[in-house]
């Protein structure tokens, strides 16, 4: 009964928002688009476990309308992010098969010592330091092996760590232009340089994390307590201590070599773009394939085997089936009725700013925040053009587009690769219901201070 009510809740979900959308004057072909993504979407909530079969249902009745075709399905399906993970996957098993991550941790614990909240402190300021440094993704996969391999040994939850750990890499996403997708964007589209990253958008993550980290500290003070005293209990910084006299000394060089190249190269991509003249990102791509392509060959004969079991590719066909859904609402032409329709609302500049804001996170939650970022850009450009001061809006729609990256399980890559990690190693689940009520108490008041912020500096 309860699986039939929820059925029952998706079809109803998928009617209402169909009849509304034509009602709203979108054409039918708009309306059943928005619908049979919404469907999905509710779907995915109540179904999150059978997320993939949804997925490639929410697909197959796109491309059987003919609500999006074959060279766009492509196109839309971002293989560029999927070959992306797929590298990052592999180097990241194989480095965990060495157990340089447990390494690395033992290293953390011997400097930390036994406080729970110190160490809790380092994780999210790590794992934002990375996501600013070389992406949210990079970020996830790395910190999410260490804190499995740290929570194992402490026998603690693993749920409320990762969730910390997540919130702070979407948060650290938006320091810098290489952080997020979302920032290459409008650092494109609104002229924004590198150097002003590091002056309105560093700034406002620093202080956003340093509210994250104290909300998390409420949030989760038993799990965190209880991390303390275990910590206080066990040998862990001795024994863990010991880990790197373990590990044989070629192999530990040969992980610190491929970590440091790894995250070198992927730092100063830009740089190697602009030496070789190639197009921006392409970079982001060649140092993933020649990490993996290192890998591979140091594996040998174990080569196969690790990308067999070192890449999740179930969560990968879910990333290629939802970007390609969200691609079909850009197909037949509502993100273009939703930009026309925003910049004709009335009102000031902190208005409109707060609202474009506020909107863009809402989109970010439940769509792909590249994409809900591109939906906003001409809109931007249009209060442009009707003498607006637009240069808070693309700080507003960089914070909005990260930051609601925490409110709900969906809304960041980052979210589902860690999330994903846990459920396939059989350590855990989290509801898209129980995320959405910790990602809500992160997100509000962090996205309120940026607006503060930015407000404060930018608005006359």
């Amino acid at each position: 009964m309860k699986i039939q009510r929820k059925l029952l809740l998706t079809l109803g979900a998928s009617a209402t928002i169909m009849l509304l959308s034509l009602i709203a004057g979108l054409n039918a072909r708009q309306a059943l688009a928005v619908s049979l993504f919404t469907g999905t979407i509710t779907a995915l909530i109540f179904f999150w476990h059978l997320k993939v079969p949804i997925t490639f249902l929410g697909v197959s009745l796109l491309v059987t309308l003919g609500l999006i075709d074959v060279p766009h399905l492509i196109e839309a399906a971002n293989l560029d992010v999927i070959l992306f993970l797929i590298d990052m996957m592999i180097v990241t098993r194989f480095l965990e098969n060495r157990r340089f991550f447990e390494y690395i941790i033992g290293v953390m614990l011997s400097k930390v010592g036994r406080s729970g909240f110190l160490l809790i402190t380092i994780l999210m300021l790590l794992s934002a330091l990375f996501a600013s440094l070389v992406g949210a993704v990079v970020s996830a996969l790395f910190m999410t092996t260490s804190i499995v391999h740290l929570a194992s040994r402490l026998r603690l939850n693993i749920t409320p760590l990762v969730l910390m750990m997540t919130f702070a890499i979407n948060i650290g996403s938006s320091a810098t232009v290489v952080g997020n997708p979302v920032g290459v964007l409008i650092a494109m589209k609104g002229g924004l340089t590198f150097s002003d990253f590091l002056r309105w958008a560093t700034p406002i993550s620093l202080a956003s994390l340093a509210l994250a980290i104290m909300i998390s500290f409420r949030m989760f003070r038993k799990e965190i307590r209880m991390l303390d005293r275990r910590l206080k209990e066990q040998l862990i910084e001795s024994d863990m201590g010991k880990l790197g006299s373990m590990i044989p000394e070629n192999d530990l060089m040969i992980c610190w070599a491929l970590f440091l190249g790894t995250i070198l190269g992927l730092l100063f991509s830009h740089q190697l773009e602009e030496l070789l003249h190639l197009e921006k990102n392409t970079m982001l791509i060649g140092v993933s394939l020649l990490s993996a392509t290192a890998t591979l060959l140091i594996e040998k004969q174990r080569a196969r085997e690790l990308i067999e079991r070192g890449v999740d590719w179930w969560t990968l066909m879910f990333f290629m089936m939802l970007f390609a859904s969200v691609g079909a609402l850009e197909y037949v032409g509502v993100t273009d009725v939703l930009a026309n329709a925003i910049t004709g609302v009335p009102g000031g500049t902190i208005t409109r700013f707060i609202l474009l804001t506020l909107l863009t996170g809402a989109l970010s939650a439940f769509l792909d925040n590249v994409l809900a970022v591109a939906t906003i850009v001409p809109v931007i450009k249009g209060l442009g053009e009707m003498g607006y001061d637009t240069y808070p809006f693309w700080w507003g729609a960089l914070f909005a587009g990260t930051f609601f990256g925490n409110l709900t399980l969906i809304a960041s890559t980052a979210n589902i690769v860690a999330i994903s990690m846990l459920e396939r190693r059989g350590l855990g689940r989290i509801s898209f219901k129980e995320w959405l009520k910790r990602g809500f108490v992160i997100t509000m008041p962090t996205i309120g201070l940026a607006i503060l912020l930015l407000a404060l500096q930018l608005m006359p």
